[in-house]
């Protein structure tokens, strides 16, 4: 999964998509995320920083991720 190479970030977690003229607002780690998704990092590669980086368990990163990539999914931000 990659973010849309149309979709604008910026590091404070502002995402504009502007095929649809939706915008949202994402936490620091989320817009942490969604910049290393942009950048292209593999998703295993940003589950395997956010782990070294902050202090959260596998299983639960795990349930978060699948859910925020659903939400990425829904709002049309991400590519297959």
């Amino acid at each position: 999964m990659y973010l849309k190479k149309n979709i604008a970030t910026s590091e404070s977690g502002f995402i504009f998509n502007p095929s649809t003229g939706d915008s949202y607002s994402a936490n620091p780690v989320a817009a942490e995320i969604v910049q290393l998704l942009k950048q292209g990092t593999a998703s295993s590669s940003v589950k395997e920083q956010i782990l070294q980086k902050y202090e959260v368990d596998p299983f639960r990163l795990e349930q978060d991720w699948d859910d925020f990539m659903n939400q990425l999914k829904e709002a049309n931000l991400l590519g297959d």
